[in-house]
């Protein structure tokens, strides 16, 4: 009787540790796969529509959980493009005005 009640015990003391190492806080790419999962559920989405969805919301920065802004590298660089197309700049021309747009 005692062994059983023993054995029983160690049992449940390493069924239980085994609950405590799973439950890790999740990592910022395991969040956007959590938060795109319920999205998609919510929409309903199945078969490819899901898959395309899934692909589109873990690549989209505004889905992730902890938005990042552009460094100032980046900002200037998405301006002088922006510049850049609406100029209608093409080939030579758009790489001169990139560099330039670039330095300043």
């Amino acid at each position: 009787m005692k062994i059983t009640l023993l054995v029983t015990l160690l049992f449940g003391l390493v069924f239980l540790t085994t609950v405590g190492a799973a439950e890790k806080t999740m990592t910022p790419q395991q969040q956007r796969m959590t938060t795109c999962n319920q999205q998609a559920t919510s929409k309903t989405l199945k078969g490819d529509a899901r898959k395309t969805y899934m692909s589109d919301c873990l690549k989209n920065s505004s889905s992730a959980p902890a938005d990042k802004s552009l460094t100032p590298q980046q900002q200037k660089m998405k301006d002088c493009n922006a510049t850049a197309t609406q100029k209608t700049l093409k080939g030579d021309e758009r790489k001169t005005f990139m560099s330039s747009c670039l330095k300043k």
